[in-house]
C-alpha cells in the first residue's frame, strides 16, 4: 500500500453510503470543473448497488458529461439478473439525463459474440477514448470475502496480466464461471481508487488489504490509485483493523 492509502471507517453500512454519495458528488463536481468529461467506473455487489440507489439525480451534476464504466461483468444474457449493468441501471441509470453513449455496458452473452470477442469489443470500446490503458476519474470497486475485487479471484492468473485492460476470465470460483474483468493495470491507472465494504464478512478481506504482500492470495492487496486510494467500509467491515489499533 502506498502512503496515499487510507481507511475511513463509518458506524454502519447506511453511514457509510451516505458519506460516500456525499462524497462523490462533490469529487465529480470539482472534477468537472477542470476537465470536459468524468470517466467513473462503476461495480456490482450489496453495497456498490446500495451507493446507486441512494444518489440523488436532482443534485445538478452535469451527467451529459459523464461517463459510466464496469470493473467487470458476467457473462450471461441481458436482462439477466445476474448482470451489473442491469442492476445500475435500475437503481440509478434510468433515472438520470445521461446520454446512451454515456453509458459503456460490457457486451452480454447473446450479443452475437464469443468470451474473446467480448473482451476485444469492450477494449476497443476504452480504446476510443484512450490510446493505452484507460485513465479513469474515479474507480469503484468492491471485495469479496476472499479478497478478489472485480473479477481477479485468489490463485488464479488474471491478477498478474499486465499487457492489457480488458481479459476473459473462464474459471470464476463464484458463478458464473464466465465473466469479462478490466485488468489490474486498467484499475489502478485511476486517479481515484474507492474500495466499499461492509460487513463482518469482509473483515478478512479489508485486513489483508493493509497487511498481504501477495496479490495472488489477496488480490485487493494490490489496488493502487494514481492520486488516492481509499477504503470505505463500515466499523463491522474495518473491525480487524481497528483492533488491532
Amino acid at each position: 500500500m502506498s502512503e496515499e492509502t487510507t481507511l475511513e471507517a463509518y458506524a454502519d453500512k447506511q453511514e457509510l453510503i451516505d458519506n460516500i454519495d456525499e462524497i462523490f458528488e462533490e469529487a465529480v463536481k470539482e472534477l468537472l470543473v477542470e476537465q470536459p468529461a468524468v470517466h467513473v467506473v462503476l461495480t456490482g455487489g450489496t453495497v456498490g448497488i446500495a451507493l446507486l440507489e441512494n444518489i440523488d439525480p436532482s443534485n445538478k451534476l452535469d451527467w451529459s458529461r459523464i461517463h459510466l464504466w464496469w470493473g467487470d461483468e458476467r457473462f450471461v444474457p441481458a436482462g439477466h439478473p445476474d448482470r451489473n449493468e442491469g442492476q445500475a441501471t435500475a437503481a440509478l441509470i434510468h433515472r438520470l439525463p445521461i446520454h446512451a453513449e454515456n453509458v459503456h455496458r460490457m457486451p452480454a452473452s447473446d450479443a452475437g459474440m464469443t468470451l474473446d470477442e467480448a473482451v476485444d469489443a469492450y477494449d476497443d470500446e476504452l480504446a476510443k477514448f484512450w490510446p493505452e490503458l484507460p485513465e479513469f476519474d474515479i474507480t469503484f470497486l468492491g471485495v469479496g470475502p476472499d479478497a478478489h475485487i472485480a473479477s481477479l479471484f485468489p490463485g488464479l492468473e488474471g491478477i498478474e496480466v499486465d499487457d492489457r485492460a480488458v481479459i476473459a476470465v473462464r474459471n470464476s470460483p463464484k458463478p458464473p464461471a464466465e465473466r469479462i474483468s478490466l485488468t489490474l493495470p486498467a484499475l489502478n491507472n485511476s486517479k481515484n481508487v474507492w474500495v466499499v465494504a461492509s460487513g463482518a464478512d469482509k473483515a478478512d478481506a479489508i485486513y489483508a488489504a493493509f497487511t498481504s504482500e501477495n496479490p495472488s492470495e489477496a488480490p485487493v492487496s494490490a489496488v493502487e490509485g494514481l492520486e488516492e486510494t481509499v477504503f470505505f467500509t463500515d466499523e463491522a467491515a474495518a473491525a480487524r483493523l481497528i483492533d488491532e489499533d
